[in-house]
């Protein structure tokens, strides 16, 4: 063992986004925005400062989401935009201010009053809305930064972001300058910035001791998400290989070759996409085209309804893209975090599919725009959180009107399944739809009672066999009924699962755009009569422990 592998220091956390980096540490915390900083790290601030301040962060964040919109990344800049709100927000802002006023320090107002305002996004009941809670945090923290003046210093080169929260605002600002992998104690796998840190193909872990904060700023780290783990004066040696790595893999601009498995089987993979960013990406990673199209994400701030021209200028950039080739466009999914201003939340925390289909007019301006601006493409309609047959027929009357509108046929129409009950009555929907679409993370979290941003939330978690005996049931009820069916969720790109997938009879998958080519290369090593007999075992086993041993014996890992 070498000097330096002995200093090494190692900590474990949660898989976010896999992949394997090597850079240096940036600890992007300061003496102000540290959680245990006290009064007298922070200057001094009037009233009018601290409101300038908010102010300040709220134009940053929207001049952000501009230049975010303005390059085809309209899911980071609504990100983005979702920060700037909170910023801007008087009661926020107010709260703060009128602290100060009444004679507090200004760390410890805007503390508090982002603090009393997290709590109660927090306590509702719908679990995805905690991520708001996250966010209204995280614009505290930079309000303070801005007071202060207060930015830690970014070193040269490759770079491993080491925060206590890290926010997806963080990997969006750093990704163009040098971000390869992101370690933060607080935040799990379904937070924002997970999906942020997998869409741009960064490797992040969640969950690490806090110790890890004091790490210093230009230490060589490693970063292995795949294992959980970020590794500190790592051996030079090993630095460099997994340097190396990087480059050869950032350097690789072509789609692989193989869309079959082991034994012949095809296989489609698709990718799933918001942008126009994404969408390149993953097509030219060799993804046949897009098999989940997020259309709600650049309305999540929005004030009303969209109209018919609002969504053809989000859909037909991408849209273009994909003449020719299958694109599945997923309607408006206004609900847990994805909730804009303008409706209201039930008791749940949601508005969701209802709300869509309590708007006719909404529902028709979005089909109609969708029906023009994906002409030229193999176009599919997929409708979100189905609960209900009565569902079904209301979109379907509705498609049929736009259809006849424009003067088109008809698209194929499927729904997501995301719900236990929906999967579990799968051969009842199946006459009613043309394909259907699983969305792994729902279900899972659904059929587990998880909450999506706990920390032991994750995509492998697809391999439970009380999930996979439902995913298998769906995929079955689809043979019966010749439907197609596919799996959109984060789940089809998990090593353990994918050859569950498989062998259950999946032969179409949509990833995240960043992971198309592992995918691509993890199938051309999969023989689909092995998978079929793995996932035989797996539904029949009784813990998720022993899914990931039958898993691991079978392919030799």
């Amino acid at each position: 063992m070498t000097a330096a592998m002995s200093r090494a220091r190692h900590y474990a956390g949660l898989t976010a986004s896999q992949g394997s980096s090597a850079g240096v540490i940036y600890q992007a915390d300061t003496a102000v925005s540290a959680a245990d900083a006290t009064p007298a790290a922070m200057p001094a601030a009037t009233p009018d400062q601290v409101e300038a301040a908010f102010a300040a962060v709220a134009a940053e964040r929207q001049a952000l989401a501009g230049r975010l919109r303005d390059s085809g990344r309209a899911d980071d800049a609504d990100i983005v935009a979702v920060a700037a709100l909170i910023a801007a927000d008087p009661s926020l802002a107010g709260a703060a201010v009128a602290a100060v006023r009444d004679g507090a320090d200004a760390a410890t107002a805007v503390r508090q009053a982002a603090a009393s305002q997290a709590a109660v996004i927090a306590a509702v009941p719908d679990p995805a809305m905690a991520e708001r809670a996250g966010d209204i945090r995280q614009v505290a923290v930079a309000v303070l930064e801005h007071l202060a003046g207060d930015k830690a210093a970014r070193p040269g080169g490759d770079i491993i972001l080491v925060r206590r929260d890290v926010a997806a605002v963080d990997l969006i600002e750093l990704a163009d300058v040098g971000l390869v992998g992101a370690a933060s104690v607080s935040g799990g796998a379904s937070s924002h910035a997970a999906i942020v840190a997998r869409g741009l193909g960064i490797p992040m872990i969640t969950g690490i001791d806090p110790a890890a904060l004091a790490e210093p700023t230009g230490s060589l780290a490693i970063l292995t998400a795949d294992s959980g783990e970020l590794t500190v004066d790592a051996d030079p040696a090993q630095w460099l290989a997994v340097g190396h790595t990087n480059e050869a893999v950032r350097a690789d601009p072509g789609p692989a070759s193989r869309t079959v498995t082991a034994d012949g089987q095809q296989v489609l993979i698709l990718c799933n996409t918001a942008s126009v960013t994404e969408t390149r990406r993953g097509l030219s990673a060799g993804a046949a085209g897009v098999g989940l199209l997020r259309t709600e994400i650049p309305f999540t701030s929005w004030h009303d309804w969209p109209t018919e021209r609002e969504h053809l200028a989000q859909l037909t950039p991408i849209l273009d893209l994909l003449d020719g080739r299958p694109a599945t466009v997923r309607l408006l999914d206004f609900s847990g975090d994805k909730i804009p201003p303008f409706l209201p939340v039930d008791s749940a925390g949601r508005a969701g599919l209802a709300a869509l289909l309590g708007h006719p007019a909404a529902l028709g301006r979005q089909l109609r725009a969708v029906l023009a601006a994906g002409r030229s493409t193999r176009l599919a309609i997929l409708i979100p959180m189905v609960g209900a047959e009565a569902e079904i027929a209301t979109v379907r009357e509705a498609l049929r009107a736009a259809a006849d509108e424009i003067g088109i046929e008809c698209p194929a129409l499927g729904i997501m399944v995301e719900l236990r009950a929906t999967a579990a009555a799968a051969e009842k929907f199946a006459p009613a739809v043309d394909f259907f679409s699983i969305g792994t993370n729902d279900l899972t979290g659904d059929v587990l009672g998880l909450d999506r941003l706990s920390l032991s939330a994750r995509p492998g978690l697809a391999a439970d066999p009380r999930v996979l005996a439902l995913i298998d049931h769906v995929v079955s009820s689809a043979a019966a009924a010749g439907i197609g069916v596919s799996v959109c969720g984060d789940a089809a790109a998990d090593p353990v699962v994918l050859p569950l997938l498989i062998g259950v009879g999946v032969r179409t998958v949509s990833v995240p755009a960043a992971q198309v080519g592992r995918v691509r290369d993890l199938v051309a090593v999969l023989a689909a009569d092995a998978c079929a007999a793995l996932a035989a075992k797996s539904v029949r086993a009784t813990t998720l422990d022993q899914v990931a041993e039958l898993v691991s014996h079978a392919l030799g890992r």
